[in-house]
């Protein structure tokens, strides 16, 4: 290999940067050991609701060398997926993340392209990419890393940025020069605390997943979504962005530059309720086929759907 880290480290940069990451920023790879016994107490606390999955590979979250070995530089990176184009007012709703084609593809392959890149320019690097779909702790990588910290909400949250983008890391086995993490500036603010319908956010910087609308409507596989939950849905029907909408921070985002995050078609950003009730498979296929959507499947949407439209429903007879 050639060039020194800090030459390295600066082609890296500019090329996540070429590639239209948001943000990117480069911490050591080492164990994670504030984190362990905050997952640890998550999950013996059964936080993480039905997501049984959570439980398993706990040693790979926690240390990257065991994801690549010899790692020494975990690379994190933001990709803005803010809308310029939003759902209509008083409709069923869908997480704007989801507007468009599926983020794990689009940035999987800005990933591969990026390590591609890093084996011409620099030499023999071992690496892999993760994009929310590996045991990976993005977020607690993403703050060490400097580009942001950690809100109430559990989200990552940029001070020029918000936190309206995806998180992704590769890992490689060479050494570059190190971010620093920021302060945290969330302050005495509770909005996305107060917001929160399920109370999901049970403490500041603490989320009961099991109570989450992004889990009820995703996450959760069940037939029925619980009872215990009639009433809070506020109208989303897959994901949820409540705690995100009302944050602060978020008055910096800016709509996104990557075309395939926009829909592939705008009509259904105007349906109405009915429109919604009245989905085919054959219409979410052409709509959603693409998008992350199609993780909760049709049958799912219906679900969700019918949990909101029965809420519909029970408002207008009381």
């Amino acid at each position: 290999m050639t060039l020194s880290p800090e030459r390295n480290t600066a082609l890296i940069k500019s090329k996540c940067r070429e590639l239209g990451f948001h943000q990117v920023g480069i911490s050591k790879a080492e164990f994670l050991s504030a984190e362990a016994p905050r997952l640890e107490r998550w999950l013996k606390e059964g936080r993480h609701g039905k997501m049984n999955y959570m439980e398993n590979h706990f040693d790979l979250r926690l240390d990257p060398t065991l994801l690549v070995p010899g790692a020494k530089s975990v690379i994190s990176l933001t990709l803005n997926y803010f809308p310029s184009k939003k759902q209509k007012e008083n409709t069923l709703k869908i997480a704007k993340y989801a507007y468009g084609a599926d983020y794990h593809k689009v940035i999987k392959k800005k990933l591969k392209t990026l390590l591609s890149y890093i084996k011409t320019e620099i030499g023999d690097v071992q690496g892999r990419g993760f994009v929310d779909s590996a045991p990976v702790l993005d977020k607690a990588w993403a703050e060490k890393s400097g580009l942001g910290w950690v809100g109430k909400n559990n989200m990552l949250i940029s001070q020029k940025k918000g936190s309206y983008f995806f998180l992704a890391e590769l890992i490689i086995d060479l050494p570059l020069v190190y971010d620093f993490k920021v302060t945290d500036h969330c302050g005495t603010c509770t909005k996305c605390i107060d917001a929160c319908p399920t109370d999901a956010i049970y403490e500041a910087h603490k989320v009961d997943a099991s109570k989450c609308i992004s889990y009820l409507t995703i996450e959760l596989k069940d037939q029925f979504i619980p009872s215990d939950f009639s009433g809070k849905m506020n109208d989303w029907i897959f994901g949820c962005d409540i705690c995100q909408d009302v944050c602060p921070w978020n008055r910096f985002a800016e709509p996104h530059q990557t075309p395939a995050f926009e829909p592939t078609n705008d009509e259904w950003l105007n349906y109405s309720k009915n429109d919604w009730m009245e989905i085919t498979s054959e219409i979410f296929v052409e709509h959603f086929g693409n998008s992350a959507l199609k993780r909760t499947k049709f049958e799912g949407l219906k679900r969700n759907i019918s949990f909101s439209l029965h809420e519909i429903k029970k408002d207008e007879k009381t």
